[in-house]
This record gives structure tokens, sequence and C-alpha cells, in this order.
């Protein structure tokens, strides 16, 4: 069963527990709760197996959305994919900051930054990626966390970018251990980046926060590229 659908059961219980807490106080009848959790579970169930847990994501993040906090962590950790790539010559053709969004676009997962990523996938394609191309695309992929960390001192998200620049390196035939040094490698230079250029950041983040399209993010940045010797 999918993470999704697991969340789905635990908030299904979680509102059977607290409605049997409550229920009497509010003379609600026993039929409601009962109701809801049998329509959740019936949601989970659904989604899982026709729509390999899209609605569930949907869901779940805009339950998360309701929290302030969680849209700022959003936007900080998009954005610091966005100035990566900015810096890195990686074109960005668009982000969205929800599931919702994201469904809209037809992208998958809870969307995020795009990328015209074709080269790279030509080259992985080929078995022929260059170091250079590897290098930074690893740090963009590292820039979200990145920037969590330095904002909030820790990072909530990030896991679909771990993933993603693992099944990368062990394609091409690096150990596990050898991932690892280098997630944290890269982490390292997409940390280096924002820091170097945060005055920009700050920018991104509030034109993000507003929504402003793709050009505007750019024009907002008004920034020197500074780039790290072994990325350049």
């Amino acid at each position: 069963m999918s993470k999704t659908a697991l969340n789905l059961i635990a908030i299904s219980v979680f509102l059977m527990t607290l409605s049997s807490l409550l229920g009497p106080l509010f003379h609600l009848s026993p039929t409601v709760p009962a109701l809801a959790t049998f329509t959740i579970l019936g949601i989970a169930t659904v989604d899982t197996l026709g729509w390999q847990g899209k609605g569930g994501t949907i869901l779940l993040d805009w339950i998360a959305g309701f929290s302030p906090e969680h849209r700022e962590r959003i936007i900080h950790h998009e954005a610091g994919h966005f100035l990566v790539a900015y810096l890195l010559d990686i074109p960005v053709i668009g982000y969205t900051l929800s599931a919702w969004e994201a469904w809209k676009q037809k992208q998958p997962g809870q969307g995020g930054v795009s990328f015209n990523d074709q080269q790279l996938a030509s080259e992985l394609e080929r078995g022929t990626i260059s170091t250079q191309m590897l290098d930074r695309y690893c740090t963009v992929w590292m820039a979200g966390i990145a920037a969590e960390n330095l904002v909030y001192k820790n990072a909530e998200g990030g896991a679909d970018d771990k993933n993603k620049l693992a099944g990368v390196l062990a394609s091409m035939g690096f150990s596990a251990p050898v991932c690892e040094q280098k997630q944290r490698f890269f982490a390292l230079q997409a940390k280096t980046l924002l820091q170097e250029n945060w005055l920009a950041y700050q920018a991104l983040v509030n034109a993000m926060r507003q929504r402003a399209s793709v050009a505007e993010c750019m024009s907002a940045l008004q920034l020197k590229r500074k780039l790290p010797e072994d990325v350049k």
C-alpha cells in the first residue's frame, strides 16, 4: 500500500477517535463519523487502484496547505531549486507550489520547479553523460534541501530529490556509500551558491510567494553569476 493511502487511513482513524471523544459533547450521531471514515477509506482504495495515489496526494497537500509554515517551506524549497538552476544555466520552464497546481499542469507528484532536461535525458539514454552535466543537475536536485536547511535549520522535503539523485548515480554504477558521499557534496555546493547569492534568493522567494511568472522571477533575481570552479 502506498504511503499516501496509509496517511489517509491514519487521518480516518484520527477522525474516528476524535469524534468518539467529542461526539457526545456535540450530540453527534455515531453514524456521521462512521460514514466519514468509510468515505475516506473508500477514497484511499480507489485512489491507490485507479489514480496511482494522485488524489490522496492532492488531498493531503491541501490539508497541509492550511499551515502557513508549510506553505513557506515549499516556497523556500522550490526557490532553492530555481535559483541554483538559473545560476548553473539549466533552463527553468515553470514551477508549481502545490499538488493541485501540479495536477492541473499534468506534472507528477507534488510538483515543483520544472526544467528543460532533454539534454540530460538524452545523455543518460546514451550512457555518455558528461561530468559537467551530472554535477550541475545533482547540485540543482539538492538545492531545495540546502535552502530549507539554511532557512529552517532542517529539511522536511526533498525525499524525491534524494531518490532522483541516487537513482541516476546508481544507474552509472556508483555504490550506495559513494552516492551518499556525493549527495552531501552536492548539498554543500548548492548551499554555497545560495549563500553567495542570498539577496537574489530572498527576492526570488518574494516573487514566487506572489506567484510571479518564470520571466518575472528571473527579472527579480538581478544578480551576477557565481559558479564554483568544479561546476563551470
